[in-house]
Formats: structure tokens, sequence, C-alpha cells
């Protein structure tokens, strides 16, 4: 797919991956709509640079967890520019507890978690996929995480979120094609704001572990991840239902041996 003047939605793109993947669009000629649920003025500024990369943005609110909102950002797109070619589902949310700590999240730790990682991403399919089929083709690529292949990450309600995600992706590949590709990024350790204020005092200790138990010694940059995406957007027209791991080999088991 070429991405000069296609229309893309990345939601939860006020900052972090989110943000790298609509400026790394944008970079490309692409109009992206900006997603946030609270910090506008974050989101403002990934929109003015997604325009100094040479691509053109708007920002739109709304919490995907909401069917609404998922259905605003949807018409947001058509109204500006009349077609939907991508959806960039990154936003997600988790809660820090440890595995072994059963009592560390209830019942309404796992809805919200879910119903922002799963229910939202499918919640926003949904608005996307009649814009998509009408044109023909069309693509999504689920941010998830290794957290769900393995097991781990900052907690069991995340790690069951992103194994639910990466399940789904499967599952809407197969419904959605051939007009809609439907691939995740399963990010390892990933340096960001998010996961820095999540551990707190923790972050350099967790960061120099991953460093060590990985076969490439090294974590990720949020530009690392926004590589991929564009990949699987603009460099895998055959490729669909994958879970593409992008985590210096976290998934080959270091942490086990560890």
């Amino acid at each position: 797919m070429l991405i000069q003047d296609q229309v893309f939605i990345v939601t939860g793109s006020s900052a972090g991956i989110g943000a790298a993947c609509a400026t790394s669009l944008a970079a490309k000629g692409g109009r992206i709509v900006i997603n946030c649920t609270k910090s506008e003025e974050d989101a403002r500024g990934v929109a003015a640079a997604c325009e100094a990369a040479g691509g053109a943005a708007i920002v739109v609110q709304g919490d995907v967890s909401v069917d609404a909102d998922c259905h605003k950002l949807a018409e947001a797109a058509l109204s500006s520019w009349g077609r939907i070619d991508g959806l960039v589902n990154n936003a997600g949310t988790t809660k820090f507890a440890a595995h072994a700590d059963l009592d560390a999240l209830d019942a309404a730790d796992f809805q919200r978690i879910y119903g922002v990682n799963v229910i939202g991403p499918y919640q926003m399919v949904r608005a996307v996929a009649p814009a998509m089929r009408a044109q023909g083709r069309g693509v999504v690529v689920n941010v998830s995480s290794v957290a769900g292949l393995l097991g781990v990450g900052s907690s069991v309600a995340y790690a069951a979120s992103k194994g639910a995600l990466n399940t789904m992706t499967m599952s809407l590949a197969r419904a959605l094609g051939p007009a809609i590709r439907v691939n995740a990024v399963c990010p390892g350790f990933v340096e960001t704001g998010w996961l820095e204020s999540g551990l707190g005092a923790a972050y350099a200790r967790q960061k120099e572990a991953f460093e060590a138990m990985t076969p490439l010694n090294s974590v990720l940059s949020v530009d690392d991840v926004a590589d991929a995406v564009l990949w699987l957007i603009e460099g895998a027209q055959h490729v669909t239902g994958i879970l593409l791991s992008v985590d210096s080999g976290l998934h080959l088991g270091g942490f086990l041996r560890r």
C-alpha cells in the first residue's frame, strides 16, 4: 500500500508508540487522525509534528472503550478526507501488579483493561470496516505485546488482554479478507515515558535486565515499533493474521534461563 495521500487512524497517538507511528506515516505523505483520551495538548503537538513532516493531521478526542467514540473517529476521517485506508490500534492501558499477587487485581481492573485493550480494537475495526470494504482494501495493525505470547508483563490482566488481542487478530484476518489485512506487532521492552512512570524506581533495573537477557542485548525505541507497523502497512501485501514479535529475541526464552 502506498502511504502518500492515504488516510490512517492511529489510536492512543498523543505520545509514545502511537505518536511515532503517526509521524512516520505522515513523513510518507499520510493523512492522520490523531487520537487522545485526555491529553489534547500533547495530541496537538503530535499533529503539528505530522504536518511538519509533510503529512496532514487532525485531532479527535475519544475513548476507544466507548463504541460511540470509535464511530466518531471513523466519521472524522471520512468527513475530512472521504476514506479510511488504515487503522493502527495502539491505545492501551494496564495496572502494574506482580503476577503472584492474586489480590492485586479485581474484576473492575480486568474489565477496564479488556475494555481498552480488546473491546476497543474490536469496536474500531467494526467502525472502519464498512469504508474499507467499500474501497476494496484496507489494513489494520494491532499493537499488542510479547506479554500476550509469554504470559509476562505488567500484570496478569494485561498479559491476558494482549493474548486475547492476538487471537482476535487471527480471527479478524480470516473474517475480513481479502479486502482487509489484519496483523499485530508484539513488542518487548520499549523505552517510553508510560513504562518509566509505571515501573518507577524499578525502570532502570528492569531495562538492564531485559538488555542482558535478550539475544540482541537491547531494548526497543518507539521508532523501532513504528518501523514494524509501517512494514505491515506498506511492505507486506500478502501478509495477514501474523503476530510479529519485535523484541530483540525475548520470545526465544532468555528470561526463562535467567
